[in-house]
């Protein structure tokens, strides 16, 4: 690699980010199935919610202005029984929650507000409130009930049922690749060898993949030898749609990723970004796949996905995605010393407060156990004093 190729700013590589990975391959899956996944197209009603006016609680089907002292029982009706007779002056049917209501009725009077004897029903109180959901009021035919983009999720799935839809369109998830380079890594279970550490960025970076959406088809340690990597990288590439590698990209001896993605013949946009931790990220692209140089310090690929990967990654799968950036109030100051980078620094969120945490830089990946947001501080600044509002990114 280069040492001289420039570095460029994340808003510069959030914008050539931005110009790939447009999902439009579709499938029809059944109704449970598309748990999670994104709408392809919007789902319009067929039928009104609800399709009849209906009890809203259990009680007596009667019209309205009818003031007698008394109602004769016709009818019960329960729920999913279509009523057999017409309500008459003096006359109410039983009726029940979710019920249909009777030709000739308007009104329900709610069961506690009365007595029956001898077939009739008698008010004992006032109940002024009309109990009925009218026919429609909820949902018409031709509405547009849920949009394209939208994720479906317990009540998506819910309303879709509800409008009598046992299959969907959605978009296809999008295949992803994970290559952990280095020859010092070993997966949990096996046992270390002197110098050697366990591959926790292939498992974080693995659940980050599948929190967003993608469906992780390859997770593999490699090592560093070149004629491995690009076996290895070539028939990735060729399998995925987004192919994500950790360490390795770097301008060290044995840093040999961004030399074999160009010999592949993936056109690498950039591989230095001023943003901290995270500096050494490489993004290229061969035709419509995508492919991710991730550091190899675990905060800093944490970061990185965060920042970079995940808005693609989740623009691949049809989503409408944007990170939810919060506004809040330094407990305590910070200060650093370099400033030519964007600064982004593990923290906790809560209440509108947010707090430091004990954080040592970029191999530190426990730290992120005590963080549930990021704080970004701008290049060229190099204070926050007590107090001062600023973003955070919730992560």
């Amino acid at each position: 690699m280069n040492k001289n190729e420039k570095m460029i700013l994340p808003s510069e590589a959030e914008t050539i980010i931005g110009k790939y990975g447009k999902q439009t391959e579709t499938e029809e899956l059944a109704l449970l199935e598309s748990r999670g996944r994104i709408l392809a197209e919007d789902i319009c009603a067929g039928i009104e919610m609800p399709p009849f006016n209906k009890s809203a609680m259990d009680g007596f089907a009667v019209a309205s202005g009818d003031n007698s002292d008394k109602f004769k029982i016709i009818e019960t009706i329960p729920a999913g029984k279509f009523p057999e007779k017409s309500i008459g002056v003096g006359q109410c049917s039983r009726i029940m929650t979710g019920a249909p209501l009777p030709d000739g009725a308007d009104r329900v009077i709610k069961v506690e507000v009365t007595e029956e004897e001898n077939g009739f029903m008698y008010l004992t109180g006032v109940d002024n409130a009309g109990n009925v959901c009218v026919r429609g009021e909820d949902i018409k035919i031709g509405d547009r009930i849920l949009l394209k983009g939208k994720m479906m999720r317990a009540a998506e799935i819910g309303v879709a049922a509800s409008l009598g839809f046992n299959k969907i369109r959605v978009f296809k998830k999008v295949r992803a690749g994970l290559i952990t380079t280095g020859s010092e890594i070993k997966d949990p279970g096996e046992e270390l060898d002197p110098g050697q550490i366990y591959n926790s960025n292939g498992y974080s970076l693995s659940v980050q993949l599948l929190n967003s959406g993608a469906d992780l088809i390859e997770k593999k340690i490699v090592e560093d030898n070149r004629t491995e990597l690009l076996n290895e990288l070539g028939k990735m590439i060729d399998n995925a749609d987004l192919t994500l590698i950790s360490g390795g990209v770097s301008m060290g001896e044995f840093d040999l990723v961004p030399d074999i993605l160009k010999e592949l013949g993936v056109k690498v946009h950039f591989n230095k970004v001023a943003v901290q931790p995270g500096k050494p990220t490489l993004f290229g692209t061969k035709g419509k796949k995508i492919v991710f140089g991730l550091p190899g310090n675990p905060v800093s690929t944490f970061v990185i996905f965060e920042l970079f990967v995940k808005p693609l990654l989740m623009r691949m799968s049809g989503n409408n995605y944007k990170a939810l950036v919060v506004r809040g109030k330094m407990e305590k100051g910070f200060k650093r010393r370099k400033i030519e980078r964007e600064l982004y620094v593990p923290v906790n969120y809560e209440n509108g407060i947010i707090k430091l945490i004990d954080y040592h830089g970029s191999a530190h990946f426990v730290s992120l156990l005590g963080a549930n947001a990021l704080l970004k501080i701008e290049r060229g600044l190099s204070e926050l004093p007590p107090g001062e509002i600023v973003d955070v990114r919730q992560i």
